[in-house]
């Protein structure tokens, strides 16, 4: 017997305008997906949805259809709509992540040449790393070397004026407005070239 390529199988059906079959949706695995997305114990997702924590466990566990109305408090609670508990996400994909940063609540870690405010420090697993700076540097002298790490880096400057020096290119001086991108990897650091400190956005890749 030859054997044959699931993926073409896939292909020739849809070509012959074959529907797939979906695989039948586990609820309670759906929800507890969604809540370990937004790194919620069920404690706390027991509260956000005003439900009992025994009940959500019983759901999750499926030990209990929960009624319609459950289902709708589920979906406030998890801020997303009663259609969406029913939706498998796409592979390798998890729906429904967010986290919204205020102005005054991030995380700050300060060196002698920069203040960083870390943004969007609730969520794990990330694939980007974005925080807003604020440049202390005012010469290349202020630093012990150059800035090296894994990844891509994304540079949007907020205020003030900066210098980009790279290692492998000519200094670049940057306004409000400006951006760049370029690989991590490769020597870098910023200055202000203003009066008072200048902000920027940085946004890294994490791989």
């Amino acid at each position: 017997m030859t054997n044959t390529d699931p993926k073409s199988l896939i292909r020739i059906a849809r070509e012959n305008g074959a529907a797939e079959t979906a695989e039948p949706l586990d609820l309670g695995a759906r929800v507890r997906e969604l809540r370990k997305a937004r790194n919620w114990t069920l404690e706390q997702a027991a509260k956000q949805a005003g439900l009992a924590r025994s009940t959500l466990s019983k759901i999750e566990n499926g030990q209990m259809s929960p009624t319609y109305e459950a289902l709708k408090k589920l979906a406030v609670g998890l801020e997303i709509s009663v259609p969406q508990l029913f939706t498998a996400p796409s592979k390798g994909q998890v729906n429904g992540r967010m986290t919204v940063t205020r102005r005054d609540e991030a995380t700050r870690k300060i060196t002698t040449t920069y203040e960083h405010d870390l943004l969007a420090e609730t969520l794990k697993q990330k694939k980007m790393l974005p925080y807003r700076a604020r440049v202390r540097a005012r010469t290349m002298d202020d630093f012990d070397g150059w800035v090296r790490h894994d990844g891509e880096e994304f540079l949007y400057v907020l205020t003030g004026e900066i210098c980009l020096y790279t290692e492998f290119y000519e200094p670049v001086q940057m306004k409000r407005g400006d951006s760049a991108y370029y690989d991590a990897a490769m020597g870098h650091n910023v200055v202000s070239i203003s009066a008072e400190d200048a902000t920027i956005l940085w946004v890294t890749s994490l791989i």
